[in-house]
């Protein structure tokens, strides 16, 4: 489990103490309860978060735990460090917006034919409760050819999953090599 420490104060000056000493700045928020400043040691966090099996997965922040999905992060745009993460709580029976990943299965058969496959999206925003929430949604690219793209309506969302996306946004596809 990754364990993270509370932050007391949120100035400028107590932010930078904390990533001197190697702190990743968090907020942990969800609906209905109260936002919780945190911190988690850099490395551990991308150690941590690079190796879970699941989307949602369980930080201890102080004497509690929780279980949160990584909402946003931002990067130093100069060293691509992380900065800050926000991490969203998977409250059980409450419907809230996740962002789920894409995985594709298989090669084109359009990279023969001198096709590159492209993502158009990475991640797709779908509306659920944590007990239902997808870990990652898979998309077989076998029978892609130059041209091809894999919809969101060619997606089948597991019950009680809904995305509000249009339906005709591509979100991969081969596209003809320049």
């Amino acid at each position: 489990m990754l364990e993270g420490i509370v932050r007391e104060s949120t100035s400028k000056k107590a932010t930078k103490a904390l990533r001197r000493d190697g702190y990743l700045i968090a907020n942990i928020y969800g609906k209905g309860k109260e936002n919780i400043n945190a911190a988690f040691k850099v490395n551990e966090f991308i150690k941590y978060v690079r190796n879970k099996e699941t989307l949602a997965f369980d930080v201890k922040v102080g004497d509690n735990t929780y279980k949160v999905v990584i909402q946003e992060y931002q990067k130093d745009p100069v060293t691509s460090e992380l900065r800050h993460v926000d991490l969203l709580l998977a409250q059980d029976g409450v419907k809230t917006y996740y962002q789920v990943p894409i995985k594709v299965v298989g090669t084109p058969k359009g990279l023969k034919n001198k096709g590159v496959l492209v993502y158009h999206r990475r991640r797709i925003k779908v509306k659920t409760t944590a007990e239902k929430l997808p870990n990652v949604f898979e998309l077989d690219v076998t029978n892609l050819d130059v041209g091809d793209n894999i919809l969101i309506r060619d997606i089948e969302f597991p019950e009680g999953v809904e995305c509000y996306i249009n339906p005709s946004v591509p979100v991969v596809g081969v596209v003809k090599a320049k």
